[in-house]
Formats: C-alpha cells, structure tokens, sequence
C-alpha cells in the first residue's frame, strides 16, 4: 500500500494527504460527510488500502471480497452531485466520475451514484448505481 502523507491528497481537494484523507483512512478520524467518505474511499482504491474499504462498506452489502481491482490506474475523481449526507444527516448520495487507466493503457471512467448511510453513528457505503 503506497502513501503520500505531503502530497497533495487523490481525492481532487487542495489539501495534503495528511490533513485531508489520511486521518480517515489511518482510523484517526471518521468522516463527517457522506462526500468526505467517498472521496476518502476513492484514496483508497488509488493507493490500495482494501482494508480502509472493506471497513467502509456497509455490513448488509459488503461483498466477501471488498478490494480494489489490481492494474487500474486511478487518475481522477470528480464529484458532480451530493443530496443531504451532511453532518447531521443519517443517509445522502453522491455522485461521481472516476477517470482511470487500464493496465493495457486504455483511458475509461466510472460514472456512479452511491448510496450512504450511518452504521453504529459513522458513516458508511451501501450501494451505487453505475449511471
């Protein structure tokens, strides 16, 4: 699993790896958003960190193997929409556009609109529909 604690974070924010999905996907701090979730979760599918994803993921729809796919390069993630999720809120969605290359070269995009819900006061992944 590869890190990048002063590099700037995957996740498409300005902040540092460190102060922005770090603490996350270290277990230092939980996500305060359904947005902050996702893109925390999308750090992990980039550096590998399939612990961080299976954690993440709901434990109704969790698959048995949560893991990111080997020879993917994730190259960018683009959040086009959120409704609710915030802080005070128990479910929101959000969607996204994840750019990525294939071990081949090819370019390609995972376009999806994920479900989030709050599991044991944290918020966590359900379900996405690929749009």
């Amino acid at each position: 699993m590869m890190e990048l604690p002063q590099q700037p974070c995957t996740c498409g924010t300005s902040e540092e790896y460190a102060r922005c999905c770090g603490p996350l996907l270290a277990g230092e701090q939980t996500a305060s958003t359904a947005e902050a979730l996702m893109r925390s979760r999308y750090t992990a599918f980039v550096i590998g960190d399939d612990a961080y994803l299976a954690d993440s993921w709901h434990s109704q729809t969790r698959p048995a193997d949560a893991s990111a796919p080997k020879g993917v390069d994730w190259r960018r993630l683009r959040i086009r929409d959120t409704q609710a999720g915030g802080p005070d809120d128990a479910t929101g969605i959000v969607e996204f556009i994840a750019h990525f290359r294939t071990a081949d070269g090819r370019r390609d995009f995972l376009h999806e609109r994920s479900e989030f819900v709050r599991e044991n006061g944290r918020w966590v992944y359900v379900s996405g529909a690929i749009l």
